[in-house]
């Protein structure tokens, strides 16, 4: 029976776990980062987001060196509970990464029509209040197309494109950081808080497992490291994408915020691009930007696309939903089934359009905590040293109020109406796919 390629290295490693973290959002949903916390708020909000999160991190560290399985979290959740629990859980994280593979595609047309404005035309029909055009979803069709084919061919193909886009948007990202430290001014970030310091932090803490996730996907690829890999890379993997993914994301937040004045962005699309280009009044940092985004949202994709193909291969290696899933190409040794189920469910995702972009990110966010509080639980029930139980606790506590901050009324922005639907539905799928078995 073919088995999947170990060709992976520990930068392989940190680029897939951090890619999967970094996409277009600190672009395209920066306006709405300042509008929930102000400045400060957003700042300490993702740096908090990212000190909390140490702990799962770590019991994500563990729990590879102790099962180093494809299906994550559904494999540690099988060890102390019943088929079905573990199978939710694993369909829950699912919905956190495949999630973003139409997010991106959509984000795609998005950046490109505000460069060309002309593909904004060949309006195919509307969602709500939001049109989808042709030329959009055709440059994401193309783009889902490219990273299926990439992904069908080898880990290897994959990674060395994740590690190229992840070097240069960590460069181009220490440039803005630059250009906003010598242009901009500390009075821009007055007021430091949206509302009330409390309320603007929380309200920023409930989508960082969102724009967070991402850290725990380097156990997925478990099974395809480098004979003789140190399990204790694992460790610096996943700890080295955690920390400077929250730095990325906190010092994108203080760069804008102190490149122009935070209230002049609110409602403003790519406000990170228009910042910059107020601060230094010269136009080229925005094209310098736009490649960045660029080079994030494939990145972003790519990462998020592997790590769904690895958890549908191994939902399908386990029996759980259909076994061809399960299957590895001989020659290639990649799960292509799943890559083709994934690229598959992008390209339908994608003609939602524009309106999927701010319900996926609380639907998302809460199926990531869902899974890491699976984790942290199911390793406090395995686990018998008092220390590592009592950072088990921890992961489990942070996790608990992350998704409570979603699905609690007595929380400011706790799940509307279409998002409980849209998890109801993702919920219904997977059900289907199960008694379909």
């Amino acid at each position: 029976m073919a088995t999947l390629a170990r060709k992976l290295r520990l930068h392989d490693y940190f680029a897939l776990a951090f890619g999967t973290m970094i996409g277009t959002g600190w672009l395209v949903l920066m306006d709405d980062w300042l509008g929930r916390g102000g400045p400060l708020g957003a700042v300490l909000g993702y740096t908090i987001g990212g000190i909390i999160l140490l702990p799962v991190g770590y019991v994500y560290g563990q729990w590879v060196r102790r099962l180093p399985d494809a299906a994550g979290e559904a494999a540690y959740t099988a060890q102390v509970f019943p088929p079905i629990v573990s199978y939710f859980t694993g369909w829950m994280m699912l919905l956190a990464y495949f999630i973003v593979c139409p997010w991106e595609a959509v984000a795609l047309g998005k950046l490109a029509a505000y460069i060309f404005p002309s593909l904004n035309t060949l309006e195919l029909y509307r969602i709500g209040d939001q049109p989808v055009f042709l030329p959009r979803v055709a440059l994401g069709v193309v783009l889902t197309i490219f990273l299926g084919m990439l992904n069908y061919r080898g880990i290897r193909l994959s990674a060395n494109f994740q590690k190229m886009m992840t070097s240069a948007v960590l460069l181009c990202f220490l440039v803005i950081v630059f250009l906003s430290a010598t242009r901009g001014a500390r009075a821009n970030f007055h007021p430091l808080f949206s509302t009330t310091p409390l309320v603007s932090i929380l309200l920023t803490l409930q989508i960082v497992p969102y724009f967070m996730t991402g850290f725990e996907s380097a156990p997925k690829y478990a099974e395809e490291s480098n004979p003789g890999f140190p399990e204790r890379n694992y460790m610096w993997a996943i700890a080295l994408a955690l920390g400077i993914g929250a730095f990325f994301y906190a010092m994108c937040i203080a760069a804008v915020s102190y490149a122009a004045p935070w209230h002049s962005l609110l409602g403003k699309r790519f406000a990170t691009a228009i910042a910059l280009e107020s601060a230094l009044k010269v136009h080229w940092p925005v094209t310098m930007i736009f490649t960045m985004a660029l080079l994030g949202l494939f990145q972003c994709f790519n990462g998020n696309f592997a790590a769904s193909t690895r958890l549908l291969f191994a939902f399908g290696r386990r029996g759980t939903i259909h076994t061809s899933f399960g299957s590895v190409h001989e020659r290639f040794q990649t799960p292509h089934i799943a890559v083709l189920g994934i690229t598959t469910g992008s390209l339908a995702g994608l003609f939602l359009g524009d309106a999927l972009l701010v319900p996926v990110t609380e639907v998302g966010s809460m199926a990531s905590a869902l899974g890491w509080f699976a984790a942290c639980v199911s390793f406090l029930l395995v686990e018998k040293g008092a220390a590592k139980r009592f950072v088990a606790v921890l992961g489990v506590s942070i996790s608990l109020l992350l998704i409570s901050m979603k699905v609690l009324p007595a929380f400011p922005g706790h799940f509307s109406m279409e998002e409980w639907i849209a998890l109801g539905v993702w919920i219904g799928l997977g059900m289907l796919l199960r008694t379909r078995n």
